[in-house]
């Protein structure tokens, strides 16, 4: 994966950033499924050896991201979760997981009026329970949708305090568009 290959938009950003941190045999969270692309990521990511958590409230997204990691043969690696990313902690014990991944929003092209809401700051502290030494947690945050905004203000107040304990955390948004654009906040556990 180059810069050439793909624009800077935060989702590949986020790939680019985990991918120095993933390594094979890991356990992985993708805390928001969606239609998969981030799920498949994380699955060649850990490789045959590790294992990918994937959450998501949704059939249809829990059905495109099951076919898509099928589709590249990887179906072995990966547990499909049909429920909140608020049960993260239900699922991996406290710090055996690599990196969360969460691409928040709205499952495109199916109801908006589905949202992670509340639940998504109850999964961002399992997170960071969840998370090793060295581990990343990755969030993309779309202001510009109905909650959003509120959404993406706690996340990034939340994630900006970890700083106080010797957490890297970085925040990556574009400047100078005509709405508000979704961006990257990107933790790293010391």
């Amino acid at each position: 994966m180059t810069i050439k290959d793909k624009p800077l938009l935060p989702t590949y950003l986020a790939k680019l950033m985990l991918a120095r941190v993933i390594r094979l045999g890991d356990m992985v969270i993708d805390a928001t499924c969606g239609n998969g692309h981030d799920t498949l990521f994380l699955a060649e990511s850990v490789g045959e050896t590790g294992k990918v958590l994937a959450f998501d409230v949704q059939d249809p997204a829990i059905e495109a991201a099951r076919k898509r990691v099928a589709a590249a043969g990887c179906e072995d690696r990966v547990i499909f979760f049909r429920e909140s990313h608020a049960r993260l902690a239900d699922r991996a014990a406290p710090h055996s997981v690599t990196a969360v991944m969460f691409n928040l929003g709205y499952l495109p092209g199916n109801d908006h009026t589905v949202a992670t809401g509340d639940d998504t700051m109850e999964a961002i502290e399992s997170a960071i329970m969840l998370l090793r030494s060295g581990g990343a947690i990755s969030v993309i945050c779309y202001p510009g949708h109905v909650g959003g905004a509120a959404e993406a203000n706690a996340v990034e107040e939340r994630l900006a305090r970890l700083g106080d304990d010797k957490w890297r955390v970085v925040k990556y948004q574009a400047l100078g568009t005509l709405s508000p654009a979704p961006y990257l906040v990107f933790a790293v556990r010391p």
